[in-house]
């Protein structure tokens, strides 16, 4: 086959770039296939088999044939499910009308994005940041704004930092927490210091990805910004999804509550892409929220002691700073003690993405290097994987670090 012709291609996929989380996961199942010991830490998975009256709840709706197209963006039951988990968990109300059901809260976060930006419109993110806001931003024609927040905040982000990344051009403001990839989260306080900077701008909406909600440690309480602030609630997207406190990520369900217009919007815009999800999916994501809940307080305090075990087993590899999370299963660690170094092997360590290349060739350790997350030199180790797994890698990892000279 050729090379496809010049201009062939659109101008807006030309300016994104693949998914380099899912690069490394797929980098490190080659690497298996071909008979090498990997240990992938690089997918952002619960490691927990999905609950079985989850399951059940699916295989029910299979057998009673409910296996039609459904309404665009959502069965009634499911959006009547995700509003009283809304009122009872953040207490938000939305009507149904208000509610979009997506395969994945990517395709909810996509839609909005798309349905809102033109070109020039900027969105500011704070960094590091998951690895796929910036390119579905670019996607729709708009420019990534990225906030910096440092490791010695604990990566939050200062108000002060939001207040001069807004410009007269910023249309979103895009708060993830608790955080892929570095696991921070905010008290209330703190996300009170961040929408009184948004109360100034009335342009700026704000879309709040509050996937990893769930997964909080030591005591802390989940808020979310409309919550804090409910004079945001007018220009607030308030989105979450399935995939990581009910362990479904290959179910593909997400879903956001917001302003009717926008949520019209995106409806419109579903319609001429993927239509419905997954009616099966749907009926599954009933059971989820209105279900047992007991099993996401057993499967958290499993996360926490692994993640207490990676901080305190990466603290002990030479060059590596790695602070405690408060949220999610991620810990982002500093590699800047390696960086200008040679690996035991003799390879130059330059960047984030040398460090992590390095660690997978001579250790069979997969991770994420930070530049995919818009902040180097670091790197993100998932831990949602068994706890031998773990010490398995972070002993070849402090193992690595030896060896760097």
């Amino acid at each position: 086959m050729g090379a496809l012709p010049a201009g062939f291609l659109a101008d807006s996929v030309n300016r994104i770039s693949p998914s380099q989380t899912i690069g490394m996961a797929t980098k490190a199942r080659e690497l298996k296939a071909k008979g090498r010991d990997v240990i992938s830490l690089s997918a952002g998975e619960p490691d927990f088999d999905t609950p079985d009256n989850i399951k059940e709840a699916a295989i029910k709706a299979l057998r009673e044939g409910k296996t039609k197209y459904t309404d665009v963006d959502g069965i009634p039951e499911l959006k009547a499910a995700i509003a009283a988990k809304f009122k009872r968990e953040n207490g938000l109300d939305y009507k149904p009308s208000q509610i979009s059901v997506g395969t994945g809260g990517k395709q909810v976060l996509y839609n909005a994005l798309l349905c809102t930006l033109n070109p020039g419109d900027e969105v500011v993110i704070p960094a590091p940041c998951w690895v796929s806001y910036a390119d579905i931003v670019l996607l729709g024609g708009g420019k990534p704004v990225f906030a910096p927040c440092r490791i010695e905040d604990g990566y939050r982000l200062k108000p002060e930092v939001l207040a001069k990344a807004i410009t007269k051009k910023t249309k979103w403001f895009l708060f993830n927490a608790p955080c892929n990839p570095t696991g921070a989260a905010y008290s209330k306080a703190e996300i009170k210091a961040l929408t009184d900077v948004l109360m100034k701008h009335p342009h700026v909406w704000v879309l709040t990805d509050d996937m990893y909600e769930h997964l909080l440690y030591d005591d802390n309480v989940f808020y979310t910004p409309a919550q804090v602030e409910p004079a945001l609630y007018e220009r607030t997207l308030t989105l979450n999804g399935f995939s990581k406190a009910y362990c479904m990520t290959g179910w593909r369900l997400g879903y956001a509550g917001g302003p009717e217009p926008l949520i019209k919007t995106m409806c419109k815009l579903q319609s001429q892409s993927t239509s419905n999800p997954s009616s099966i999916t749907q009926w599954a994501g009933v059971e989820a929220l209105n279900g047992p809940q007991d099993f996401i307080p057993k499967n958290r305090q499993a996360f926490k002691e692994r993640r207490d075990l990676v901080v305190s087993m990466l603290n002990q590899a030479k060059g590596i700073k790695c602070p405690k999370p408060e949220g999610a299963f991620y810990v982002y660690p500093s590699c800047e003690g390696l960086i200008g170094k040679t690996s035991g092997k003799g390879t130059k360590i330059n960047t984030d993405e040398d460090f992590v290349l390095a660690l997978l060739e001579e250790e069979g350790v997969a991770v994420v290097h930070g530049a995919a997350f818009a902040m180097s030199p670091f790197f993100r180790i998932s831990y949602a994987t068994s706890t031998a797994e773990l010490e398995d890698a972070c002993s070849r990892i402090q193992r690595f670090c030896g060896n760097v000279r």
